[in-house]
């Protein structure tokens, strides 16, 4: 893909592609999304158009500098995961030995992207600030976080941040039906065993949970701003801290499924 396929994102797409051709980009940025956002897809892609010299802002997906970034062998990208709990010290101090390095490939950059950046211990956090803070030249720093607060002020202040919410979630996700459906129900009023075999059926595991969550979100931004017609404002206000506080009760290891029920039943109470 290249940024403007990105209907969905597709001003921000636009404002990234003029930051790249008029050379205007900004050393590190935070781009923020929820389970249901397909940050990584887009980071590699706004790396693709910084790189790529075919149609830079946009990339060609056709020349050899964007085959290696899809291919995951350009070397000069450096990415960085989690171990499914915290990204490492000793990642970001390798990442860090990295980006001081001269690029080696026929770009002038060194692209860094860090995948669940969220997670970072605090220790990794500062000490990653440096290089936040005096970045090589050409460097560019890409955050990918569901929550941009777990990270410090002073990495966020470092940084610009991209927000891949709102209209751009996946509509036809499996969860934006269930959501919906369990929402309706809530309102219904039906029996709350109802609503806890839909939920068992339809949520097998927590990352199943974490999705439920972001459409229900979804549902609720969505009615705030007038866009969705099943819930009134006065209910989206009141459905979302109490989303909110589920997800939170499951990042801090509460079983998803004590968490989604009692999510459920402080719902009949603001919704009946």
């Amino acid at each position: 893909m290249s940024l403007l396929d990105y209907r969905e994102y597709k001003e921000i797409a636009e404002r990234l592609g003029d930051a790249i051709r008029f050379d205007r980009l900004s050393h590190a940025y935070i781009i923020e999304g929820d389970s249901l956002s397909n940050r990584e897809e887009f980071a590699m892609d706004f790396a693709k158009a910084v790189l790529c010299k075919e149609l830079p802002g946009v990339a060609c997906d056709k020349c050899i500098t964007c085959r290696k970034v899809m291919h995951g062998n350009y070397q000069d990208l450096y990415y960085v995961e989690s171990d499914n709990k915290s990204v490492k010290d000793k990642d970001i101090l390798e990442l860090q030995q990295n980006l001081i390095n001269v690029p080696t490939g026929e770009g002038e950059r060194n692209i860094a992207i860090v995948q669940d950046a969220d997670t970072m211990t605090v220790r990794a956090q500062n000490r990653f600030l440096k290089t936040l803070e005096e970045p090589q030249p050409g460097t560019i720093i890409m955050l990918l976080v569901e929550n941009s607060e777990k990270l410090l002020p002073t990495i966020r202040s470092r940084c610009q941040t991209i927000r891949l919410f709102g209209d751009g979630l996946e509509k036809d996700n499996k969860f934006s039906e269930v959501a919906s459906a369990l929402l309706g129900m809530s309102k219904r009023k039906s029996f709350y065993f109802e609503i806890k075999e839909k939920l068992d059926s339809e949520v097998k595991d927590r990352k199943a949970s974490e999705e439920l969550l972001d459409s229900m979100e979804h549902f609720a931004r969505s009615a705030m701003l007038g866009r969705e017609k099943s819930l009134t404002q006065e209910e989206a206000c009141k459905i979302i801290p109490l989303v909110e506080q589920a997800r939170k009760d499951i990042q801090i290891n509460v079983n998803y499924k004590y968490a989604l029920g009692d999510l459920f039943l402080k719902l009949e109470e603001v919704l009946w």
